[in-house]
């Protein structure tokens, strides 16, 4: 026998806090997603009905010709390649390090974990500056290569201080005296029981890892000098700078027509180097949703 499900009736200032919780959501969700909306319209669009303010909700002389422009470029799709390559192995590498010293610096019984933390705190706050790490990229004959964009970025000191707070909260000391009781090393308990307990944590931290290699292309400006190994931030930014007005042109057509372009690649640019972790996001939001709520009060 199916019982019945209960109604519960809501006061009228509950039903007025819903609907104005309600109306501040929609809001915050609109001012969100209407310019990413409006950078996807405005990449098949004609630039001149853009800055005509034309386009507001559906595009204008529908038009495919920025991305084929992009499309044209071989080191676009050399790009790419080398930009997932560089977030992938950099992305492991980067979890490899920080989950494993995240739980150890959460252990109250290892020695030194104070000052430890108070030396990855330090480095939140100071670094060696941009000068002393090139010269440290040459001497360990990093430069050029993929390392130059890994190595110096393994660990981030904040991934692993959040990392650590989770640790701290979700890992009880009891479970670990029950699993040394049953005779239970360190090394197992981390990989039998931390890591299947640490999946939303292991999701945030490959999420930021993930985003700051793919945006990154300051480090690929100083320490790469081959276009072949130019990550996708880099080989885009080129694209836009060759299709944008140079310092002398012919007539006012050509004028005209070199600006047109340079705006329609400027809108696919965007695009292309974002649908990756557009599309990337929705596979791991929940896992995220449950990492980045470290602290929060529970019941």
């Amino acid at each position: 026998m199916m019982k019945k499900k209960t109604k519960i009736s809501l006061s009228r200032a509950d039903k007025i806090f819903d609907i104005v919780n309600y109306f501040i959501l929609t809001l915050v969700l609109l001012i969100v997603a209407y310019p990413l909306y409006f950078i996807v319209i405005a990449s098949v669009s004609d630039p001149v009905a853009v800055y005509a303010g034309k386009v507001t909700f559906w595009p204008q002389s529908f038009t495919w010709e920025g991305y084929e422009r992009i499309l044209e470029y071989e080191a676009f799709f050399t790009g790419y390649r080398n930009t997932v390559i560089y977030t992938l192995i950099g992305t492991l590498i980067n979890v490899v390090i920080t989950i494993p010293g995240a739980y150890a610096l959460s252990r109250k019984d290892l020695v030194g974990h104070n000052v430890m933390m108070m030396m990855v705190t330090f480095t939140m706050i100071f670094n060696g500056g941009l000068i002393p790490t090139y010269l440290l990229v040459l001497q360990l004959k990093l430069y050029n290569t993929m390392w130059a964009l890994i190595f110096p970025v393994a660990v981030s000191a904040w991934n692993l201080i959040v990392a650590r707070t989770f640790f701290q909260q979700t890992i009880p000391d009891e479970l670990l005296e029950a699993a040394t009781l049953d005779g239970c090393s360190n090394f197992q308990f981390f990989m039998r029981v931390v890591l299947p307990l640490s999946k939303s944590i292991i999701a945030v931290m490959v999420l930021f890892y993930a985003v700051n290699h793919w945006n990154s292309y300051f480090n690929a400006l100083i320490y790469l000098k081959s276009p072949d190994k130019y990550p996708l931030q880099l080989v885009l930014r080129n694209i836009l700078f060759e299709n944008s007005l140079g310092d002398m042109v012919e007539d006012a057509s050509t004028l005209a027509a070199q600006q047109r372009m340079g705006d329609l690649i400027k809108y696919g640019v965007i695009m292309a180097s974002s649908l990756p972790l557009l599309i990337l996001y929705p596979f791991l939001q929940r896992y995220f949703i449950q990492g980045v709520m470290i602290g929060a009060v529970k019941g």
